[in-house]
């Protein structure tokens, strides 16, 4: 009867610390919705802002469309588990206090028009943004993982 109860308990211990084990993980796996759609906004995103330098009014179609892409991976993001990087880098996205891609979408409302150059400064700053996100979505590593909790600290 110990025998018994000794091979029940021996495969129950295994299991309770190989499950232990895997909720000690702080990450979210790949996520192969998470890494298509960063990439569809990043190029939707390049793609108006490429525009801005003709008037908010003739492209604010495109402009909600943006937003509502935002909005829609913003909620995504915060409802997976074991995604607190993720979801902070798209509330930063989505933020039109902040200087990424919502920020911009609102100062060009405010504007109506950007320079050319500012244009390149803030697509630069955006695009670079949707990468270091992109890759660390892609990859799941340290360095990855640092690279987008620095941008996110210094934002």
């Amino acid at each position: 009867m110990k025998a018994l109860k000794r091979n029940f308990y021996i495969p129950l211990i295994f299991l309770a610390t190989l499950l232990g084990s895997c909720t000690a993980l702080k990450t979210a796996p790949f996520d192969q919705y998470s890494y298509q759609n960063t990439i569809a906004i990043k190029v939707d995103a390049a793609r108006l802002m490429d525009k801005a330098t003709t008037p908010y009014t003739e492209n604010e179609v495109e402009v909600e469309e943006v937003k509502i892409a935002l909005e829609k991976m913003l909620i995504y993001e915060q409802n997976k588990p074991n995604n607190g990087i993720s979801y902070e880098m798209w509330k930063l996205l989505s933020d039109d206090d902040k200087n990424l891609l919502a920020g911009f979408l609102k100062r060009w409302k405010e504007k109506g028009t950007f320079s050319p150059i500012f244009l390149q400064e803030s697509k630069a700053q955006v695009t670079e943004a949707f990468d270091i996100l992109i890759r660390y979505e892609g990859k799941k590593d340290k360095e990855t993982k640092q690279s987008l909790l620095d941008l996110i600290l210094t934002n």
